[in-house]
């Protein structure tokens, strides 16, 4: 069986001839179709990964048809397409039996802590398979990066006609919007890319487009009337960013950390207080997140097409990887097709 390990930081290999899955009680082996990259994979790559070690096949965007499965309940079957919840949690810690598998003590993600699905085959647990009947596979894919933006919007508890600012304009960010918009909230979208604001500006219809590199604090004041957005989203994984985060959240608002970075954050004390924010850290996603997603577009709430910009057959991706880490080529989601 064919896949492509990361090695070693900055490094892939073609590897021909891993061992293929064997089927055990309660799971199912997955032909893999499709596998999205993220910033995930871009950072593993590059070794800026937190809880990551080498080698490691890569791949959690995942969508593929079930080759063979054991008995159970859900009703799946052979043959069936389906999108891969790939936060495998172990279902008796304190997060867990609270409903909250997407922060497990012992949690697993798929191509991060274990190896993914950048390989032809894959066995994963029954519990983790979503039927997609209905969607293509390039939907079925982008579930589950959407669905980090859909849990970012359900856990900071936002109200339609709160004001939402999304900083970072890639393809988490972008699910963040979307989900926001959804709601009901007005949304300013925020990035330092000129070309991804615009994107943001179509694709959301964001309310307002800011250039992180032009006097932010004027423009968002301006874009709210001169106060500040009750709710703060980052989903830029850059330490400064989500220091600066702290002067863009209203008095009484809420700041949510949706990107991640290997690193510490730091704020000052006094101005945290005064304005009593609430900070929230916001991890992976659950299953209702997927199922949220799932429904969204299949009612045509998400545009997958030009959500989905670059793509690669399997064989090309080592090539092709390379040229998507260069801002020029403008990548919003990469697909590499199996």
């Amino acid at each position: 069986m064919k896949g492509i390990l990361c090695s070693a930081v900055g490094h892939f290999d073609m590897a021909l001839d891993l061992p293929e899955p064997v089927l055990e009680s309660g799971h199912a082996v997955i032909e893999i179709k499709r596998v999205g990259i993220c910033g995930t994979d871009l950072h593993a790559f590059r070794g800026n990964q937190p809880f990551f070690t080498y080698p490691r096949i890569l791949g959690h965007e995942l969508a593929g048809i079930i080759k063979e499965t054991s008995p159970n309940e859900e009703g799946l079957q052979a043959g069936d397409q389906v999108s891969i919840i790939p936060y495998l949690h172990c279902g008796t810690c304190i997060a867990c039996r609270s409903g909250k598998t997407n922060c497990c003590t012992d949690m697993q993600v798929l191509g991060v802590h274990t190896d993914g699905g950048m390989r032809e085959r894959i066995s994963v647990p029954v519990t983790h398979l979503i039927r997609t009947d209905g969607l293509t596979l390039d939907q079925t894919a982008v579930i589950e990066p959407l669905a980090i933006g859909a849990h970012a919007v359900r856990r900071s508890g936002l109200s339609a006609g709160e004001t939402a600012l999304v900083i970072g304009g890639g393809p988490i960010g972008l699910g963040v919007m979307a989900f926001a918009r959804a709601r009901g909230a007005r949304v300013i979208a925020m990035d330092v890319n000129d070309e991804r604001l615009a994107f943001c500006g179509e694709w959301v219809q964001a309310d307002a487009l800011v250039n992180a590199l032009r006097n932010p604090d004027e423009q968002i004041a301006a874009a709210c009337g001169g106060e500040l957005p009750s709710v703060v989203f980052d989903a830029t994984g850059n330490a400064q960013s989500m220091t600066d985060a702290f002067r863009y959240t209203a008095h009484g608002g809420r700041l949510v950390y949706v990107g991640l970075v290997k690193a510490d954050i730091r704020f000052h004390d006094p101005e945290f207080h005064k304005r009593e924010l609430t900070l929230l850290a916001s991890r992976n996603a659950t299953r209702e997140d997927f199922t949220h997603v799932l429904d969204t577009i299949r009612s045509g709430g998400i545009d997958v097409g030009s959500y989905v910009t670059h793509r690669a057959a399997f064989d090309d991706m080592i090539e092709q990887f390379n040229v998507w880490l260069d801002p020029a080529s403008k990548v919003i989601k990469a697909m590499v097709e199996i």
